[in-house]
């Protein structure tokens, strides 16, 4: 064996052993980590549950796994086992990587009923697929509403102005997809339109604004995550489109 040969050897023996010790440094750094954010067990939806399905199906189909996250990360009413909730069902869709909480399943009789946070109530809305941020809103999500409103001045002249209606709302379920069928001014077939009905969790107030909103104007939601920021601005319109 040549000399070459033997020091090629050596160099990649010493990168495995550097990647492995780096390998191992960085598992007991998470490891490490982990503890200092005391590590609690909660299981996990791995696929899709639909409302409905037994707990104790799913559980067999293998739709959940414990997984060791930190304490800050466990939401209010988690479940680490399903041993209380064997006989249950899940009142609404749980979507991979949701914590199965217990507020999420119940009685046969239960899962019948939209479940409607207390003090408000669900109201359900007919919007184009591009409104509803395509197919990315699920039950769960949280959405901004926008609305696009058309006044009239003294002399007659239209002002079409789009503006937020609600900073933050629910979405507690969606509907099926249904198409529309569009028609060019001559009466002629020209597109098929998908719209889906969404139902929002609202208070008294917002409802009203909804509803108004829905009849007099056109709705328009945005797709909110936990770090999204949205607040009063002045709503837009041709004058103020491109300004600064």
């Amino acid at each position: 064996m040549g000399r070459r040969t033997v020091l090629l050897i050596a160099a990649i023996l010493v990168a495995a052993a550097g990647t492995a010790l780096v390998f191992l440094y960085v598992q007991d750094a998470d490891q490490r980590a982990l503890a200092d954010q005391r590590p609690v067990q909660v299981l996990m939806a791995t696929q899709i549950v639909p409302a409905g399905t037994q707990i104790s199906e799913a559980q067999a189909a293998g739709s959940f796994r414990l997984t060791t996250i930190a304490e800050n990360s466990l939401a209010p009413g988690a479940l680490a086992d399903t041993s209380q909730v064997t006989d249950l069902v899940a009142l609404s869709t749980i979507y991979p990587g949701e914590q199965l909480l217990r507020t999420k399943v119940g009685t046969p009789q239960e899962s019948e009923r939209l479940p409607i946070p207390e003090g408000l109530l669900g109201l359900s809305f007919d919007l184009s697929d591009p409104a509803r941020v395509a197919d990315f809103v699920a039950p769960g999500s949280e959405v901004a509403v926008f609305v696009t409103t058309t006044t009239t001045d003294d002399e007659g002249a239209d002002t079409r102005q789009t503006s937020l209606l609600l900073e933050r709302v629910t979405v507690l379920a969606v509907g099926a997809t249904t198409t529309t069928p569009v028609t060019t001014a001559d009466g002629q077939p020209a597109e098929e339109l998908p719209r889906t009905i969404l139902t929002l969790a609202l208070t008294q107030e917002q409802g009203q604004k909804m509803v108004f909103a829905s009849q007099t104007g056109e709705l328009y939601f945005g797709l909110l995550s936990e770090t999204s920021q949205v607040g009063a601005a002045p709503g837009t319109t041709a004058d103020n489109l491109f300004g600064g």
